[in-house]
């Protein structure tokens, strides 16, 4: 073969060499080609240049003898330029990183491309090398990459297998470094193209890795780095979707329980902890973890966070009043827990020690009876309201409804008939004359004023959120309350709520609750009306001691669909009603109290034989007449005694009730 020859052999395969594969095979398909689609590239190249030649059309076994051949092409510079390859492969790992980014966005096609055009520019590293070895021996270009052929043919006929030591070192490192496979770290797992198998797609590609393993040099682990790597790593998806998709789905699980309020290992004093004493009350979150509120009832940047290990190693419940110990940040915030996510995101110090439950210690708390479990009976212990002579309130609402301990009582009232000074008057004279009893007055969406002066009047609990809040944080206030007295009876204790009002509690859960696609009248959605019927349910006196008496406020004639909506679902739920009057409010009579709809249900329970005798007699002459008329002859009277008492004994002492007898003589 002449010079000339071989130099137009030269530019004839570099010019095939330039074209896409898409080309090489319309290229091979006109020559009658067989077995294109399983060819790579310069496999391609070889039987089209063999075809233009003269020889028999190549099929798949020639394919993969040509491709060892080819990769022998490689491997004939490392034999000769050791230091040279080490350059090139180093030069080369950033190339193959990016060929490899580059490579996972496109199809099979295109990565066999890429795959090729990678292992040219090795080629072309190698020749590099050998044409400055050997520069002085051939002086063409031509001739050098002729030598090179004939010794790779060389190598083949006379088992020169010095170039396989890549090979050795993939089977023996199945698990392990893969050292001469390009710094594959990543697919280390690759044990000499096992896992290709198991990917069950197809693996033409990886061809060349199974050769390696039957015994051929590693030109393709060196020159196609980029299309092993992809192929295993999506092999790596495929088994357990990656090691470093699994350590990055770990993270995610623990944001996730982050998110969640799941501190994880928060409880424990660790060497080194700074501890704060700390205490509120605990709200525990739909996820069993909790919060505890050291700001009131209302959620707040000093809260503590409750990790769900704790809420279930001590039974926390919501409305717990505890102390304990926090564990304060390091430098830097360390030991803070997050939760939410955007701008709700926050970071809380954690609870790490719970030294008292509701003034018990932990292990007790545990034990305690469950609200829900209790059993309910009717009112039978009656709770005073009469104080004082001047405070005629107290003195009407205890003769026409009277209260006892576990009471569900509406006030209802329209609006400016004086129903927030009646709650005063009612928790003071609680307050005064059953002291056992723990006072608790929710405000719901109330004048900031009225809060004020009800902080400052009532010697109790103030529970306020007030109309310039989201509706949000009205429905908080009242749950995180209410179910702070049942956590209080559960111990035994007597407890009065005092709710104004249970019709814009009901406003607030309409505003706040998602819409469930049943509107009532006046807008108000059905789901809307279950929270506040939950919460004047739980009202009852529970046998064998401990109660919990709630009297809230319903407002009714406010012109608004809706707010009469609200008030007829509660009107059947409370065995006690006291009913005002707009009229009389009107004509500056307080209490203004319509006698003959007030009244209490089952009152026989709570008042003595004798004096429900006399409420009776009571009753029939006060019928006889109309609203205002029968209060004021009642308050009338009330200013003429001393006490209920008196007042009673007076209409007893009274002549026997006939038709022709007149009130006034009566009394």
């Amino acid at each position: 073969m002449t010079d000339t020859d071989t130099t137009g052999a030269t530019q004839g395969q570099e010019n095939l060499t330039a074209l896409r594969m898409a080309d090489l095979r319309a290229i091979a398909s006109g020559k009658g080609i067989r077995g294109i689609s399983a060819m790579r590239k310069h496999e391609l190249i070889a039987a089209i240049q063999g075809a233009g030649s003269g020889q028999a059309p190549a099929d798949k076994k020639w394919g993969k003898d040509s491709g060892s051949s080819g990769r022998d092409d490689a491997a004939a510079p490392a034999e000769k330029a050791g230091t040279s390859q080490q350059a090139g492969k180093a030069e080369e790992a950033p190339k193959d990183r990016r060929e490899q980014s580059s490579g996972d966005q496109g199809n099979k096609g295109d990565r066999g491309d890429r795959g090729d055009r990678g292992r040219e520019s090795n080629d072309g590293g190698g020749d590099q090398g050998d044409d400055r070895d050997g520069q002085n021996d051939f002086p063409s270009r031509s001739q050098s990459r002729r030598a090179r052929r004939d010794r790779a043919r060389q190598r083949d006929q006379g088992g020169d297998n010095r170039d396989n030591r890549g090979n050795q070192d993939n089977q023996g490192n199945q698990g392990g470094d893969n050292r001469d496979n390009g710094n594959n770290r990543d697919h280390g797992n690759n044990r000499g193209g096992q896992d290709n198998h198991d990917d069950g797609s197809d693996n033409r590609d990886n061809r060349g890795n199974r050769d390696n393993q039957g015994g051929g040099d590693n030109r393709d682990n060196q020159g196609g780095r980029n299309r092993n790597r992809n192929r295993n790593d999506r092999n790596d998806d495929h088994e357990g979707r990656g090691n470093r998709r699994n350590r990055r789905n770990r993270r995610d699980r623990k944001g996730r329980g982050d998110n969640q309020g799941g501190g994880g290992n928060d409880e424990g004093v660790r060497e080194g902890d700074v501890l704060q004493p700390v205490a509120g009350i605990v709200d525990v979150m739909e996820n069993n973890s909790g919060f505890v509120r050291t700001s009131g009832y209302l959620p707040g940047s000093n809260d503590v966070h409750v990790s769900p290990q704790l809420v279930r190693k001590y039974g926390l419940r919501k409305g717990d009043a505890i102390t304990g110990q926090v564990r304060m940040p390091r430098d830097g915030g360390g030991g803070q827990v997050t939760h939410g996510s955007g701008r709700n995101k926050r970071k809380y110090n954690p609870l790490v020690q719970v030294d008292t439950v509701n003034g018990q210690a932990p292990d007790q708390a545990k034990n305690r009876p469950e609200f829900g479990k209790l059993t309910p009976l009717y009112p039978n212990q009656r709770l005073r309201l009469e104080t004082e002579q001047k405070i005629l309130t107290t003195r009407v609402i205890d003769l026409i409804m009277p209260i006892g301990k576990g009471q569900r009582a509406l006030i209802v009232s329209p609006p400016k008939a004086g129903k927030t000074t009646i709650l005063q008057n009612i928790a003071n004279a609680i307050a005064t004359n059953n002291p056992e009893c723990y006072m608790m007055v929710v405000l719901v969406d109330e004048r900031p004023e009225e809060v004020t002066d009800m902080q400052r009047s009532v010697r109790g609990e103030v529970i306020a959120s007030t109309f310039d809040r989201p509706p949000g944080d009205h429905t908080t206030v009242a749950e995180l309350a209410i179910e702070r007295a049942k956590r209080l009876v559960e111990q035994g204790q007597d407890v009065v709520v005092l709710l104004d009002s249970i019709t814009r509690l009901g406003r607030a859960y309409n505003n706040s609750s998602p819409a469930s696609g049943r509107i009532l009248s006046g807008g108000v959605d059905s789901n809307a009306l279950y929270p506040p019927k939950r919460f004047l349910g739980a009202a009852r006196n529970i046998e064998n001691g401990g109660s919990l008496t709630i009297i809230a406020t319903a407002m009714v004639e406010t012109g608004s669909a809706g707010d009469t909506v609200i008030f007829e679902e509660f009107k059947g739920t409370g065995n006690a009603e006291l009913k005002l009057d707009r009229k009389i409010s009107e004509r500056r009579v307080f209490p203004a109290v319509d006698v003959n709809p007030s009244g209490t249900r089952k009152d026989e329970l709570l008042l003595a034989p004798d004096e429900a005798r006399v409420m009776h007699k009571l009753r029939r002459i006060l019928s006889a007449l109309d609203p205002q008329a029968a209060i004021d002859l009642l308050m009338k009277q009330l200013k003429k005694t001393s006490s209920n008492r008196e007042f009673l004994m007076q209409v007893a002492s009274s002549a026997p009730m006939a038709a022709d007898v007149d009130v006034d003589d009566m009394l």
